[in-house]
């Protein structure tokens, strides 16, 4: 059955070259073979995919972007157009994608490495537990509900806060809060304090500049008298 799809790889994404004649069903078990069998290779790739070889419906098209993702770890980003304008259109977003999340992971190092000094921990944080430091803390899992860290730095969680924290438990507003998936019960940065919108008696709420996906790295700061959550951008991380 993979005689039906050949497969091809270049910088921009992925070309499959589809056999024109077999029936559709036998097409996607073929494209969901050969993606499952480069799985370790292609292993949460964010990439384009083209066709080649057979004229697909758009609902065909999803259809085997949608199998592609459901059964690996991979995400199709766009289709890439066999029209030479539109496919180096596409193929310049690819490129400026790409170097937007490169200079964001160099800005997060960068603003990680002027942290002075901390206390690193691995795993997650469960109810009842508390971890508190005259530095900043890393949290390399999650802090869950019940739990609470309280912190004369800076607090960086990569993972998700679902908990309690105090950054700059000493007054200092300068600090921050960032976490890979923020929900937090509540946060507190200085003597300022914000809780979750959905909790009662909230003393401040959190102010959110746009809705975001759940899942993606945002960061707490204190401003005008009040606490902001923002999605992580360049000029923020400069500003830390």
């Amino acid at each position: 059955m993979s005689q039906f799809v050949v497969m091809k790889s270049n910088r921009y994404g992925i070309n499959l070259r589809l056999d024109p004649d077999c029936a559709f069903r036998d097409l996607l078990d073929a494209v969901i073979e050969k993606f499952q069998e480069s799985e370790k290779f292609f292993k949460n790739a964010k990439v384009g995919i083209s066709f080649e070889g057979r004229r697909l419906s758009t609902d065909e098209e999803n259809r085997i972007i949608e199998e592609i993702m459901k059964h690996t770890s991979m995400e199709i980003i766009c289709i890439i157009d066999n029209d030479k304008e539109h496919e180096e259109q596409t193929r310049q977003l690819i490129e400026q994608n790409l170097l937007k999340e490169q200079q964001i992971q160099q800005e997060m190092q960068s603003a990680m490495a002027q942290v002075p000094y901390g206390e690193f921990y691995q795993g997650t944080l469960r109810s009842g537990q508390i971890i508190e430091s005259e530095g900043s803390v890393t949290i390399i899992g999650d802090v869950n509900p019940g739990a609470k860290i309280i912190s004369a730095g800076n607090i960086v969680i990569l993972g998700a806060l679902k908990g309690n924290v105090h950054a700059g438990c000493t007054g200092e507003r300068n600090c921050f809060v960032f976490a890979l998936n923020m929900n937090p019960i509540q946060i507190q940065i200085g003597d300022l304090i914000a809780k979750s919108p959905d909790k009662e008696n909230t003393r401040r709420r959190f102010r959110r500049k746009e809705k975001e996906a759940p899942s993606e790295a945002q960061i707490a700061v204190a401003k005008d008298g009040a606490i902001y959550i923002e999605p992580i951008t360049k000029n923020i991380l400069r500003n830390i």
